[in-house]
């Protein structure tokens, strides 16, 4: 296979900014790194900007399907288009609390997804049932519950292999379940809930990484009582996901987090999709989603949230599209794979022009 190079004036590695430089690609393998004044075949039009490929960890559905009403591998497609659209090559459905039924049929759909060739899913994020009803949000309060042993292990036997991703409370579930689920290679991530600073901290001190859309449901930063927020302010390490659209969290409470934060910060969409049906019917208000008149999911892309951190909130261009690229991949345990453009890497690359829209997007599976 021949090579491919692409030049860009300005090269986003995830690591650093190289100026005039150009990625050659072998493959679907990134085999070179080189400055572009030199001679160099096969190259292409000049990008102002190359970067990671973004990723999204929590988005439910695109295109008027939503996964949990439409659990298919149809679903799946459309949400591809949409995050490819926004510049994400990768993405990790997700379903909210809901029937032992709807989560069996949604992990069948990713299978289904896969076996036709389904590009860019990297499995399912169960979020929920297992929260805090005191910090629902929009999830309904008749499916929460804390789970027996027993129930965690017959959901993670049959999404072996495809369940990547459980948000849930710590403190509404054992310390043995969540050992087990860790043990079963999947990512905790802490949220829905009412935590303490002292039980949150304690969650994130025994191997919780990650928690759920910072600020929402979780008991609050407050003088007296730090809160779930107060705890992923303080930890050195944990990470946290964050909604980036000026009304799940407001851009000077972004601002303020970021600099609590750091590289401890990244992005999610929580992006629905219009539905009128099912437990969750959707409906699209201004530019964000209610559910049963409650706030319940962003009308995001991966894209319109870099200009968000960037136009909104003052995030300097190459920290936003780490935030939507290179601190996921960290968070989720794929960096190795994803989130950055090094030799060895899948080309899995955006390119922008001066005003970020998308010129190009550049998959390969993992």
């Amino acid at each position: 296979m021949h090579k491919r190079t692409l030049l860009a004036k300005q090269l986003f590695t995830g690591n650093g900014c190289l100026s005039n430089h150009a990625v050659v690609i072998e493959q679907d393998k990134i085999v070179e790194i080189v400055p572009i004044d030199q001679t160099i075949p096969n190259a292409g039009p000049i990008y102002d900007i190359i970067a990671p490929a973004f990723l999204d960890i929590q988005i439910y559905g695109a295109h008027e399907k939503l996964l949990a009403v439409y659990p298919s591998a149809d679903s799946i497609f459309r949400l591809y288009d949409y995050c490819s659209k926004g510049g994400a090559s990768h993405f990790v459905v997700t379903v909210a609390t809901n029937s032992s039924a709807v989560f069996y049929a949604c992990i069948d759909a990713v299978k289904e997804y896969w076996q036709q060739g389904g590009r860019g899913c990297l499995g399912l994020h169960v979020e929920g049932p297992w929260i805090n009803a005191t910090k629902k949000g929009a999830h309904l309060e008749e499916f929460i519950h804390s789970p027996s042993l027993d129930e965690v292990k017959e959901l993670l036997e049959y999404g072996k292999g495809i369940i990547k991703i459980i948000t849930l409370a710590p403190e509404v579930c054992s310390q043995e379940i969540i050992q087990y689920i860790q043990s079963e290679g999947i990512i905790i991530s802490a949220g829905h809930s009412n935590a303490t600073f002292d039980e949150a901290t304690a969650a994130f001190d025994k191997g919780i990484g990650t928690a759920t859309h910072l600020f929402n449901a979780m008991s609050p930063l407050q003088h007296r009582a730090p809160g779930f927020v107060g705890a992923v302010f303080n930890h050195s390490s944990v990470m946290c996901s964050i909604v980036p659209d000026g009304y799940h969290v407001d851009f000077e409470a972004i601002k303020i987090a970021k600099k609590q934060m750091g590289d401890r910060l990244f992005v999610i969409t929580d992006a629905v999709a219009e539905t009128t049906v099912g437990p969750y019917p959707h409906h699209l208000v201004g530019d964000r989603y209610e559910s049963n008149g409650i706030l319940s999911g962003s009308a995001l892309t991966m894209l319109s949230s870099v200009k968000n951190l960037v136009h909104k909130v003052g995030i300097p261009l190459e920290e936003a599209l780490r935030m939507v690229s290179t601190y996921p991949a960290k968070a989720i345990q794929i960096n190795d794979h994803l989130g950055t453009i090094a030799i060895g890497q899948p080309a899995n690359l955006v390119c922008l022009n001066e005003t970020l829209e998308i010129e190009n997007l550049i998959t390969t599976e993992l």
